[in-house]
Order: structure tokens, then sequence, then C-alpha cells
């Protein structure tokens, strides 16, 4: 538990701070660090997944919450008691051979109970299943106090920690509700559509006869083409739809990267020409005809995990991820949006585009019932930051907001014009730490606490 200043950055890598770092084993020995905590506060840190600075504390100490206690149980009902420190891939690996499924993960298995928590992940199945709090029992928070405390839904103080990105206390334990599934795998539904107009109609047409939905957008088709997409819709698999050789143990499952990223990389290998191949050649991929296939767990819902340290590939700079939501009956504010991307050639080697159904009562908490669309954009693309803040008026105007477990660039003003509900969120959290104990990079350049 000897702490060291480290240097310290998001997904992203684009705003590196340095922080002392400790690593606790249990509750007591975080809350005995919390009582040592000097005038710059204390954050909790998982994988490091946040793409922007949410998890960091420039000058303060930050926790390190992968060495805490690493339990979980499940009952035979599929309520799962877990850890915050322990990673959803390692209970996915233990949850999927017996038969049960996480409620809610996002793009990336990587990341923490606690971390999962925090930011109220939402993926593919946000349509039909909320986002990762509307699954959850019961938190233990280690709160600026000192002391250990088990939260329901019933609380305040749970839905100011669901969505809260660590700012109320130290999640230590969460409890929630599982999907039950016969097999590891996935049928989808692969779908080509020629413009974003098509992709739209066909995501509202079809999308609720599926749990899981996403499209792939290529920005960097003009003209007719803009906003032509790879649409996938999934559902768990049963023995029968596998292939002969998965149906002796339909449950494995066992992922693993397939490929590491060198350990340094060039800037510019992203660039408009490698970027208009790959999309080029993702949707000649994507069948013409609507298609059905079968593929695993890991490969339907974590394609980037099978490359080990892929945020290298950015380059030094780093990249931007940007991910905003706009409510229902605001498309022309997405289709404004993408139109501006595509005529200005802006790099994004990852573009999806999801529509959310009903969110949580977690005040900071993202999901909206609406359209959401996320970027990853390198860093240093010029007249990049000018472009962002503009969407950032759209986004507002539309009644959107943007993602605070993406976000490295927000303003203050725009947090305060697209989150209503953060004056209650800060009258919970100065109840329940009146010190202001709780803090982060985030918390300061966004005016939060």
């Amino acid at each position: 538990m000897t702490p060291g200043m480290t240097l310290l950055t998001g997904w992203g890598r684009t705003a590196p701070t340095r922080a002392t770092v400790a690593r606790p084993r249990t509750a007591e020995e975080a809350a005995a660090l919390l009582a040592k905590a000097g005038g710059r506060g204390v954050v909790a840190r998982g994988l490091g997944r946040a793409y922007g600075d949410a998890a960091q504390n420039a000058g303060g100490l930050v926790l390190d919450c992968t060495a805490l206690e690493r339990s979980w149980h499940v009952d035979s009902a599929g309520l799962v008691t877990a850890s915050a420190g322990i990673s959803l891939h390692d209970l996915m690996t233990a949850l999927v051979p017996r038969g049960w499924f996480v409620p809610v993960t996002p793009g990336t298995r990587y990341v923490t109970v606690g971390g999962a928590v925090a930011a109220d992940v939402h993926g593919k199945n946000h349509h039909v299943d909320s986002s990762f709090g509307a699954h959850l029992r019961s938190l233990r928070l280690l709160t600026a106090d000192g002391s250990l405390r088990t939260l329901t839904p019933r609380d305040d103080l749970f839905w100011a920690t669901v969505g809260g990105m660590g700012l109320t206390g130290v999640i230590t334990e969460a409890t929630f509700r599982c999907v039950p599934v016969e097999t590891a795998w996935v049928r989808v539904d692969v779908e080509r559509t020629r413009d974003l107009d098509e992709t739209l109609a066909t995501m509202t047409a079809t999308d609720d006869g599926h749990r899981y939905t996403v499209a792939w957008i290529d920005l960097l088709a003009r003209g007719g083409r803009m906003g032509r997409g790879v649409l996938t819709r999934g559902d768990h698999a049963v023995p029968g739809d596998l292939p002969a050789r998965a149906r002796g143990n339909p449950l494995a499952f066992a992922p693993r990267p397939l490929l590491s990223a060198p350990p340094r990389v060039p800037g510019g290998l992203l660039n408009r020409a490698t970027v208009r191949a790959f999309n080029a050649a993702w949707y000649g991929k994507a069948p013409a005809a609507p298609r059905r296939i079968v593929q695993g767990i890991a490969p339907f819902f974590h394609p980037l995990d099978g490359v080990d340290g892929w945020n290298r590939m950015y380059g030094p700079r780093g990249f931007v991820q940007y991910q905003f939501v706009v409510p229902l009956g605001a498309e022309e504010t997405l289709r404004r949006v993408v139109e501006r991307l595509s005529g200005a050639g802006v790099v994004s080697f990852l573009t999806v585009l999801k529509r959310f159904g009903a969110g949580t009562p977690g005040m900071l908490s993202f999901p909206m019932p609406g359209w959401t669309l996320a970027l990853d954009i390198p860093a240093g693309q010029s007249g990049l930051a000018a472009m962002l803040t503009e969407f950032d008026e759209w986004v507002a105007a539309a009644g959107g907001r943007l993602y605070l477990a993406k976000d490295s660039r927000m303003s203050a003003a725009t947090m305060a014009a697209t989150y209503p509900r953060l004056p209650q969120w800060r009258e919970i959290r100065r109840r329940a730490d009146p010190d202001g104990v709780f803090v982060s990079d985030l918390a300061r350049r966004l005016r939060l606490c």
C-alpha cells in the first residue's frame, strides 16, 4: 500500500497529470487513506478506461481499486454480488460458463464493476434494457467520513453515485441481476444501409425486435452515400443456432487478445487515406442483402478487445472520443453533425450509432431516449477543437448532452446547460462529502464540486 507519484492519463492519452497513487486492499485501508487525504482530495480509479480525465487527480491522491478484495457470488436466480475492483472480463469468464451474462456491457470487457456503476455504462441493449444502474439492487459505498454505507435505489445518494463519476465516494461492492444464457454465442442479423436516412429508418423499424443493435457509420462517405452504414442486430443464441463444432460445449468462454499494438506507433498512421480504405473494405465486406450469422460473445460485443493496447494505434498525441445523445425528434441535429464531419473529411476510425431507450434516475447518468453517436478522432486534426465546440452548442440546443466517461474537453458552461439535475446532484454530494474530499481533474474542469 506504499503510495507513489505516477503519471496518469485516460484511455485517449490526451491530458496526462501526476498524482500519488495508492492501492488499498480492503475498505479499511481505503478509509485510512481518505483520512490522510490532503487539500487536493482523492478519487477512485479502476482499469483506466474512461477516455478523458475522470480518474485523474493532479497533485492529489488516486486510489487504484483493482487491488481491493476480488470476490463475487451468484445465486440460483442470477443475482450477483461482486467487489468493485473485479473486471467485467473476469466476471464474464466466470459467469458465462455457468449460464449467466452481465445485464449491460460497454464496448470493452476491461472495466471494473465500480467503473461500470460510476459511469452508469450502456451497451447495445439500451433500447431494451437501459443502462447498468437499472439492474443494480444495492451498492456499498465508502464515504468521506470513513463509513461504509449500504445503499439501495430508495436512497438519493445511490442515484447520485450511479453515473456520479466517483465523486460521491469509493464504490466497494455492487449487487445486480444478470441475464440467463444458453450459449456463449450471439445470433446476429447483418444489413448494409445506403445512407443516414435509411440507417435511422431501419433502426427505428427493427430495433425493438432484437435485444442488441448497433450501426457502424462511414463518416468519409459523401453525397448520396453520406451516413451509409453496417447495421448489426443480435440476440443470445440457443444451442440449435450453433455450428456443429460448438454444440458440445456451448457455454465455453475464455476470450483473450489476438494481437498486441506496438509499444510505440508513429503519429498519422490513422489518416484519411488509411481510414477511407478501411471503411471501404468494412462496408464492402458486409452483405448487400440482410444475412444471419452466429458470432461469439467477444467479437460481437468487444471487437477492439482483440487488440491489446489498441489505443496506442492513434500515435503519441492520442485521440478524442466524442459521444453525444440527442432526444428522439432531434434527428436533424444528428444529421447536421454527420454532414459537417463528412464534408470536412474528419477522420474517425470508429463511428457508432445507437438508439437509446429509457434512462435511469441517476442525476449525472448520460443516456436518455434518443440517438447517440460516438466518434474516435485522432487528436490534433486541424480545426477539430472549434468544430467540436460548435457541436456542443448544437447538442445543447437540441436538449442533448455529452458522455462524461468519454469527455476530455467539454466546458463547465456546456455541462451546466445539458445536465439539468446537476444542482440536485451537487446538494446530495455536499451532504455526503461536506469537505469536498472526493475530486478529480474532470470535476475541476467542469466545476462539478
